[in-house]
């Protein structure tokens, strides 16, 4: 669905009861579907796009936390690189 431009995010669902979090949800995605950063990030702003909360406060988490976090990344991956 994803590579046909529906809205797809990860969630965790009931953690508590399978025992997963985020980071394994995003690993198995990943690994799964082959996915790289740039559909993570993706499917990260989706996610905050399908949010419960204020349309503004969406937007202003996408812009100030989300984005400079993954170019952080990014940028991080890029030093790492020989």
């Amino acid at each position: 669905l994803y590579k046909n431009k529906f809205r797809v995010t990860v969630n965790t669902d009931n953690c508590l009861m399978s025992d997963t979090t985020m980071t394994k949800e995003f690993v198995t995605a990943v690994q799964t579907f082959d996915l790289n950063l740039d559909d993570v990030e993706k499917i990260t702003i989706n996610a905050m796009k399908s949010a419960f909360i204020h349309h503004n406060d969406r937007i202003r988490l996408i812009y100030d936390v989300i984005k400079p976090g993954y170019l952080e990344m990014r940028n991080t991956l890029t030093s790492l690189k020989l």
